[in-house]
């Protein structure tokens, strides 16, 4: 795995818990954040889609993270959230996050972008790690990760 600077500037955040580990989500990505609610099963679905949600009369897919990822089972406390993306020229789509921790700026001095082996399936789902005090955040390749 080769490691490469990315040109200078600076891309806001949201940082997200799963487990033990923290993630970052690029907040263009981002469209709402919403609490935990009854997800309505869809037969047949890949694992990791737990369902759909009615968000103010529009339906989003929701999808398990932690499922994707292979972690363990979600575990549904009242700090999980359900983050609602909506990708470029793509529908919306909700994904379930442990806890929501904090909007950070980073700038490009701090990202390392990651240079993988595109046969990795678990490389396509982070696409850089950001340092942030004494922290490693992974960002999300939000189109790897909600690849079908």
């Amino acid at each position: 795995m080769e490691i490469a600077k990315i040109e200078n500037q600076t891309t806001q955040y949201i940082v997200v818990n799963l487990g033990i580990e923290q993630y970052g989500i690029d907040i263009k990505y981002v469209d709402n954040i919403v609490r935990m609610q009854k997800i309505t099963r869809v037969p047949k679905a890949p694992r990791f889609f737990r369902g759909v949600i009615n968000l103010r009369g529009e339906i989003v897919p929701i999808m398990s993270v932690r499922r994707k990822f292979e972690l363990d089972e979600d575990v549904i406390t009242d700090k999980t959230r359900i983050i609602i993306l909506k990708p470029e020229h793509q529908e919306a789509i909700g994904i379930i996050v442990d806890e929501v921790k904090e909007v950070l700026a980073l700038d490009s001095d701090s990202i390392e972008k990651i240079q993988s082996n595109q046969n990795d399936e678990k490389a396509k789902y982070i696409n850089a790690v950001g340092k942030y005090n004494d922290n490693l955040i992974s960002i999300l390749n939000i189109n790897g990760v909600i690849d079908i």
